[in-house]
């Protein structure tokens, strides 16, 4: 943006464009990206479409519906403000011997000193287009109009403008772009703004609350030579509700529209609008066919989206046939390729045929194409035969080649043969031969000789280095399993159930590791049934102290106060080898509430003589000493549980120990701490 400050200084001021905003087309159609008046920015319009069918429905530019029996010329639409000056019309008539309902006779287009009239001949389907009354020859072009016939409609287009009118004996449509015809038009299709509640518009930019009273409004003054007066518009209401309110039903047919045929467009365009126009038609048009009119009308406005649907077998009413020259496609460009569209006298080449675009006919002439002679190849090998194949750089045309004529060798062999390429005598062509491999197959597995062969039902099998005479692979040997019945001390071999090929070894004694020696220890005779065998060690409790037994050199040997599954081991062996009370050590496995350490551990405890006592006492009076820990620590361990939990547990581990003083009549009092340390080491062993 640009503005002038003084003194012939302009200022200039960046524009900034504000963000696009994404909307939703009233009327169907997808937005489009337009400039701005300025031509700087782009935001979302909607192109204007407008249609309108059987006698007649209309929807406007912005999508509203409505039905119109008028019978006179009518303006379709015009500019508010002329800017390309064009206008187009409509001429409608009634249509039926019964009712007072109308049809589209002819749309008239004004555009660039041109007037063209595309016409219903007789309200038959006879199409045909007129400029000042002289009936045009199709395809025609003339000051940037062109006009076309599909065969079921007349097409007009203004290239330049982007314009597209099409009109048939079913009804017409008009495609304008929002770029050119925006917010600039008025009459029997409204105002071209997405906004639906300004299209019932009179002239002079009136509102009214029923567009088929607009519609008596907009009367066409000398566009078809004719002065039409319009209807009061209480009149026009009262025959429109008039016609409306005839009680019947529609015609089946009509239920096509939402029914599965047609599902694929509903979630684009809703079919309501032309079910009603085809309720309509049902209820006031002595023709039934008239109903093909919604039906095709919908199915142009799906094709328009692409959305093709083949719905005309599907009901008998509306059948097509089409001219000669023409074949008929439900979705086919809506402008069909014709000689216009090339330069008079080309020559192109079709379906491997040479053609030429006629001049004077305006018509195309086709004759099969000329192949050049293409010298065949030299073919004197055994087993090769010039054949006629396509031409790579021309597939109309055909050459021949020199080709091998044996069959293809797609021969495929069986688990342990591999195929060899051979030539048999007298003959040309090879052929393949399964030759067996040096394997075993079992299962379609190969398997090389001196392998073991997985097989079932406590059999073992390998492959051996023996022909099969017949199949000419090696063969299979098996033999029972041989099963391993030698187990170790303490464990005796047991045969288990009949899906097992071999028994186990159960566990039939408690092994006990005694200064690296294993000791079997017989089973308690009240142990019965599949019991996991367990061995205790047990606790030695030292009798109260008697000072008689108090002699240098000689001991008290402790008795066992509990027993636990097994006979005791001599604890005690070798305890006169003990000299002096000092730290000992025993390496086995702690055992807490059926949870043990993962592997052996060093267990400390006080053991040795204290057998002095003092001699300078008071009379009567004597001391012992008792070997005890006097340093220890707490130490940890985790433990394996049966029920596979892993928990933590806290034993003491003795560090030094000595003989100290103890009241020797007191009962236990000897023995407090050396019973702990040995509590400590008594566990239970699986």
């Amino acid at each position: 943006m640009a503005r002038c400050i003084q003194d012939n200084i302009i200022e200039i001021i960046p524009f900034e464009c504000p963000p696009l905003q994404y909307i939703t087309c009233e009327n169907g159609r997808k937005p489009v990206l337009v400039y701005d008046e300025h031509h700087c920015c782009q935001y979302y319009a909607c192109d204007c479409f407008c249609e309108g069918w059987g006698d007649p429905h209309y929807v406007t530019f912005d999508g509203q519906f409505y039905s119109y029996q008028g019978n006179c010329t009518y303006i379709l639409m015009k500019e508010i403000r002329p800017r390309y000056h064009l206008e187009i019309y409509i001429d409608s008539v009634y249509c039926d011997p019964v009712e007072h309902v109308s049809c589209p006779r002819s749309i008239i287009v004004s555009y660039n000193k041109l007037v063209i009239n595309l016409t219903n001949n007789n309200l038959i389907g006879d199409l045909k287009a007129f400029e000042n009354n002289i009936k045009l020859r199709l395809p025609y072009a003339r000051n940037d109009v062109r006009v076309i016939s599909s065969g079921l409609d007349l097409i007009l287009s203004i290239p330049q403008l982007g314009v597209n009118i099409t009109f048939g004996a079913t009804g017409f449509g008009i495609n304008l772009p929002f770029e050119h015809f925006g917010n600039n038009t008025q009459g029997h299709c409204g105002t071209c703004n997405n906004n639906k509640a300004d299209d019932c518009m009179i002239p002079g930019g009136i509102l009214v609350d029923d567009c088929a009273v607009m519609a008596d409004y907009w009367p066409a003054i000398g566009a078809n030579d004719e002065i039409c007066t319009p209807p009061t518009a209480l009149l026009s209401v009262w025959d429109n509700k008039k016609l409306t309110s005839k009680p019947c039903q529609a015609h089946p047919d009509c239920n096509l529209l939402d029914s599965e045929l047609f599902k694929a467009c509903h979630s684009h365009i809703s079919p309501k609008n032309f079910f009603l126009a085809c309720e309509y038609d049902s209820c006031h048009m002595s023709n039934p066919a008239v109903v093909c009119t919604s039906l095709q009308t919908y199915a142009r406005a799906c094709s328009q989206l692409g959305i093709c649907i083949h719905w005309r077998n599907y009901t008998y009413l509306c059948n097509i046939e089409c001219p000669a020259d023409k074949v008929f496609n439900p979705c086919g460009p809506a402008e069909p390729p014709t000689c216009a569209d090339m330069y008079f006298a080309e020559v192109f080449e079709y379906n491997c045929e040479e053609c030429i675009c006629d001049k004077a006919s305006k018509s195309v002439t086709c004759k099969p194409k000329t192949c050049p002679d293409v010298n065949p190849e030299i073919c004197t090998e055994p087993g090769f035969v010039l054949v006629n194949v396509t031409n790579p750089s021309d597939p109309c045309c055909s050459k021949q080649v020199c080709s091998n004529m044996c069959p293809p060798m797609d021969k495929k062999c069986a688990v342990g043969y591999t195929p060899v390429l051979e030539v048999p005598d007298g003959k040309c062509c090879p052929e393949i031969k399964c030759e067996p491999k040096k394997v075993c197959v079992h299962k379609n597995m190969e398997y090389k000789p001196g392998t073991n062969i997985p097989v079932v039902d406590c059999r073992e099998c390998s492959c051996t280095w023996d022909v099969d005479p017949k199949t000419q692979l090696f063969n299979i040997k098996c033999g029972s399993v041989q099963c391993n019945e030698k187990c170790d001390p303490g464990y005796g071999y047991v045969k288990t159930t009949f899906d097992d090929c071999c028994g186990k070894c159960v566990q039939t004694h408690c092994i006990v590791n005694n200064n690296g020696v294993d000791k079997i220890l017989k089973v308690k005779s009240d142990v019965k049934g599949s019991v996991a065998l367990r061995y205790g060690i047990y606790l030695v409790q030292c009798p109260p102290f008697n000072i008689s037994n108090c002699n240098m050199g000689h001991h008290t040997w402790p008795h066992v106060t509990s027993l636990h599954f097994t006979s005791l081991i001599n604890v005690f062996e070798g305890v006169d080898k003990i000299k002096g009370c000092q730290v000992q050590t025993s390496r086995d496995y702690i055992n807490h509430n059926d949870c043990q350490s993962e592997k052996r551990m060093d267990l400390t405890f006080c053991s040795g003589d204290c057998t002095r006592f003092s001699r300078y006492t008071e009379p009567g009076l004597s001391s012992c000493s008792c070997c005890q820990a006097t340093r220890s620590s707490n130490r940890t361990v985790n433990l394996g549980c049966v029920n596979g939990h892993i928990v933590t547990h806290t034993y003491i581990h003795v560090e030094e120990c000595s003989c100290s003083k103890a009241n020797c009549h007191r009962a236990g009092a000897g023995h407090t701490l050396a019973e702990d340390s040995q509590r400590k080491r008594s566990f239970g062993r699986p």
